[in-house]
């Protein structure tokens, strides 16, 4: 039926997911948090249609949640990045640390 064994796909999948995780947690640049992010959004995606792949793929529901997590993370995104952009006109950096914009 299959060629590759759905542990490969979820071991590849926790692998991107760690590392999403490592990155959004180790880094002080707030567009690295952010493609971080959707590395960890992607390694589930790639949980998601594997699933979907292995335990019925005559139904539309892991497609259908895949393309709804993408449309998410599309959406998360580019409001991050507008938010990123607007910081970094206001402050001159984009340094986590160093942003301090609600405080008074």
């Amino acid at each position: 039926m299959n060629a590759i064994p759905i542990s490969w796909y979820l071991i590849v999948s926790a692998a991107l997911f760690c590392i999403g995780l490592y990155g959004l947690l180790a880094r002080r640049n707030a567009v690295a948090m952010l493609m971080a992010v959707e590395l960890s959004l992607n390694a589930v995606n790639l949980n998601l249609v594997a699933f979907w792949r292995y335990v019925d793929p005559n139904r539309p529901a892991g497609i259908a949640w895949a393309i709804f997590v993408l449309t998410v993370a599309a959406a998360e995104a580019a409001v991050g990045l507008a938010l990123v952009i607007s910081i970094y006109r206001q402050r001159d950096s984009v340094i986590t640390e160093e942003l301090d914009v609600l405080k008074y």
